[in-house]
Order: C-alpha cells, then sequence, then structure tokens
C-alpha cells in the first residue's frame, strides 16, 4: 500500500526574492537575477555575472557563533527551511519526530569555507591554523544535519549529490520515503552558494559558465541554439 504525498509548506531564499511571495511575482513577470559579481573581482574571469542572493543579511536571522558555524549554503537551507515550517504552521512538538526526517542537497556544499581555509593556510608560515568548524561546515550533508537537530527530528537523514540535479533528486527521495510509509513528514529542497574564485574559474575552464557579459540577463537560454552555457547561482528552497 502506497501513500499519497502533499506539500504542506514552501521556503525560497532567490536571487529574484528572499521570501516565496517576492520570489514567484518576480519569475511570472519574467524578472533575472543574473547581474555583475559583487563578491570578488572578476577582472581577470571570463564570466563576470552570476545569479547572487540580494540584500541577504546573516546577522537578520544568526548569532555570530551559528555565523562561525555555519558555511553560506548551510545558512541559506535554515531560512528557507524555517520559511516553509512556518508557511506549513509545523509544530513538531505536536508530531512523532521519529517519524520526521531531512533529506537535503547541495551539489558543492561548503565550498566557500574551504576555498577561504586553504588561501589562509598557503599564504601562511605552514602552521596548520585550521578552524574546528571546517569539516562540519564543509560537509554536503551536514545541512541535513543541522536542519534535524535545530528542530529535533530523528528520522531519516541524508543528502543525495546528483551534481545540478541534486535538489530533483532529494525531492524525489523524499516523496518516496513518504510514499512507502517509511516517514511520516519529510523536510527537503536545496541549497548552494558556490559564488566563488574556485567554483567560477573551475566552471569556466570547463567551457560550462557563458560568457555573455554585457548582457547577463539574458544568458540563461538552455533550449536555445546560441546557448553558450550555463548561470551560476545561489540561494536555497524548501518544502
Amino acid at each position: 500500500m502506497t501513500r499519497r504525498v502533499v506539500v504542506t509548506g514552501i521556503g525560497a531564499l532567490s536571487p529574484i526574492g528572499n521570501d516565496v511571495d517576492t520570489f514567484w511575482s518576480n519569475m511570472v513577470a519574467g524578472k533575472s537575477g543574473a547581474t555583475p559579481i559583487s563578491k570578488f573581482d572578476t577582472s581577470k574571469f571570463k564570466t563576470t555575472f552570476a545569479c547572487e542572493l540580494k540584500d541577504f543579511d546573516p546577522k537578520a536571522h544568526f548569532d555570530v557563533k551559528e555565523i562561525r558555524k555555519y558555511d553560506p549554503f548551510s545558512q541559506y537551507a535554515l531560512v528557507a527551511v524555517d520559511q516553509a515550517v512556518k508557511d506549513g504552521n509545523i509544530d513538531f512538538e505536536q508530531l512523532n519526530k521519529d517519524r520526521i526526517g531531512v533529506i537535503w542537497g547541495s551539489g558543492n556544499g561548503g565550498i566557500q569555507t574551504f576555498q577561504d581555509q586553504m588561501i589562509e593556510y598557503c599564504e601562511g608560515d605552514g602552521t596548520p591554523r585550521f578552524t574546528p568548524f571546517f569539516i562540519p561546515r564543509i560537509l554536503v550533508d551536514i545541512a541535513s544535519g543541522i536542519i534535524s537537530i535545530k528542530y529535533g527530528l530523528r528520522g531519516v537523514n541524508f543528502c543525495p549529490v546528483s551534481a545540478c540535479a541534486t535538489s530533483n533528486t532529494a525531492i524525489i527521495e523524499a516523496f518516496n520515503y513518504i510514499k512507502w510509509g517509511k516517514a511520516n513528514m519529510v523536510i527537503t529542497g536545496g541549497s548552494e552558494a558556490a559564488i566563488t574564485q574556485s567554483a567560477i574559474g573551475g566552471f569556466s575552464s570547463a567551457q560550462a559558465l557563458s560568457k555573455r557579459n554585457d548582457e547577463p540577463e539574458k544568458a540563461s537560454r538552455p533550449f536555445d541554439v546560441d546557448r553558450d552555457g550555463f548561470v551560476m547561482g545561489e540561494g536555497a528552497g524548501a518544502l
């Protein structure tokens, strides 16, 4: 016997809106989130634009200690999930937490943390002064872990990774766990924070990124005969 699966809450943190309503209205209006990269100097890069989050301040959501503990991709995940939980009016204390899980996706994990720590080490005197949060921050499945810890959820918990299809895979896995009776509820979705020198440089070297620097808002055209690559983005979506 399989069960019907429904979505009970939605959260979004995106380059065209930091909540579901703003994201949806801008998407329907055809607004692009692609703009020149502001996170670092792109003067020597072949691609100089991406879909960055706008007006996101981690201090509005986390205290200083939490910001040190979480890579941006984990911060984005927590914010989007908080929106989804509130949207669904979910009271976990009234539910069986042993039957509620988290299946969260990320293709790159804490790539910003990895890059920053490597630069600091290589520019130093060889002394390994790594933050004790280094490994937890870069793990791809750390987001699913901290989401479950925040809400006290004890059900299934993992992070599938399937490159650009990762979040879709997470949603499919969540759907199946509920359908097959292995969970009553699953928080799912995905987050990325890969607008970094290493990620932009690496994908660019692989000839994967669009180089339409003069018209970034028109660069994402996956089915166009003149497509010249994809556009890097960041953010999170939660169900």
